[in-house]
């Protein structure tokens, strides 16, 4: 890893952490919404943490799950969406935990 981030593949399509890969967050998401999108993932991180084990667990679950499709990490790959598709996904609403 390198004090920019993780690992790259060559067609920045995935980030390789420990031999793994993961998708990348979609490069074309602007910094300032891509931030937001990144602190909502991790509230519901914490929140899936905090809910283990109770009935609210799945809705935690499904928090991580809309962050990360907004990301483009989760989803139809990123690379494979239009513009114009891509810029809807980021745009969407994700609330955070309540």
């Amino acid at each position: 890893m390198s004090d920019d981030g993780p690992e790259l593949t060559p067609d920045g399509r995935y980030v390789v952490i420990d031999g793994r890969r993961w998708r990348a967050t979609d490069p074309a998401i602007p910094a300032e919404r891509c931030a937001e999108l990144q602190r909502i993932l991790m509230a519901w991180r914490r929140d899936v943490r905090r809910t283990r084990g109770t009935d609210d667990e799945r809705a935690s679950r499904a928090g991580v799950q809309a962050a990360k499709v907004a990301l483009g990490e989760r989803g139809t790959p990123w690379w494979e969406q239009s513009d114009e598709e891509r810029r809807a996904r980021w745009e969407t609403n994700v609330p955070g935990p309540s």
